[in-house]
């Protein structure tokens, strides 16, 4: 008896390519296994708490959010290490915390990477063009109602607000109205881009300077800058809110929420 041929429906359907679900399970696993690592082995030599002061990464990341960064994860890899944690270089749409280039600043900032080294950046009426495309950042927030031309069609112009770094950089890294990363830098940005301090004033982010990626809010609480600004100050104002309101004021959708980073799409 001869076997029945195929269909050409069933052809069709074997050619398919199906989804690497192993692979998206492996990814899965070691997000959370990492993550798990980082938070209950906590030390200063491979993590640190960090809680955000300002809302220049809402509505990604929120005034009051306090976060496990992994210190490591941009780390050079030794023999033995490389095989064991997931190292990765540093790409474009990452979420970092790093210390800003700006003399006597006293607290790391958290941003989102823009540029990576050889990038060609400017924006038009807020629009990025990135390496000569218009890009969709599905993250960004515009708050403000009124226009600025310096930040809304950088780098045309100049700005009062302008930082010594961000004026070299307009010196230095300008080509057919462009911003250019240079090698061992970055260009980062927060995601409420009309209210964030970021490359366009104060320059480049040197790879030096980045302490890690965030992996993972921990605690969430709806508090003021002014309050969260110097995290080694408590003032007797923030106690007595804790303690009237940690469980109204707590955002308890946000505990033990992974923060991921996501790249401008074409």
């Amino acid at each position: 008896m001869r076997p029945k041929s195929k269909s050409p429906a069933t052809a069709v359907e074997q050619k398919k390519p199906k989804v690497d679900r192993a692979e998206s399970i492996r990814s899965f696993v070691a997000e959370w296994t990492v993550t798990v690592v980082l938070y209950i082995f906590c030390t200063s030599m491979v993590a640190q708490a960090f809680v955000v002061p300002t809302g220049s990464m809402e509505n990604t990341v929120l005034i009051g959010d306090h976060m496990v960064v992994d210190k490591i994860a941009y780390a050079e890899p030794g023999p033995l290490s490389g095989l064991l944690l997931p190292y990765t270089p540093v790409k474009r749409g990452d979420i970092i915390v790093f210390k800003p280039p700006i003399d006597n600043a006293r607290e790391p900032y958290v941003k989102r990477i823009i540029g990576v080294p050889g990038d060609r950046i400017r924006f038009e009426d807020k629009q990025l063009v990135l390496n000569g495309v218009k890009v969709r950042e599905p993250y960004v927030v515009h708050k403000m109602p009124y226009p600025d031309f310096y930040r809304d069609n950088f780098p045309a112009g100049n700005d009062q607000l302008l930082k010594p770094g961000g004026r070299r950089m307009l010196d230095e890294n300008v080509s057919n109205g462009e911003v250019v990363v240079p090698p061992g830098r970055y260009f980062a940005m927060g995601d409420n881009r009309d209210n964030s301090e970021d490359s366009r004033y104060w320059g480049f982010v040197p790879q030096a300077n980045i302490i890690g990626k965030p992996v993972l809010v921990f605690w969430s609480y709806d508090a003021p800058t002014e309050r969260l600004a110097d995290p080694n100050i408590i003032s007797m104002d923030h106690i007595v809110d804790l303690a009237q309101n940690f469980f109204t004021k707590t955002r308890w959708n946000r505990t033990f929420m992974l923060i991921r980073g996501q790249e401008p799409q074409n």
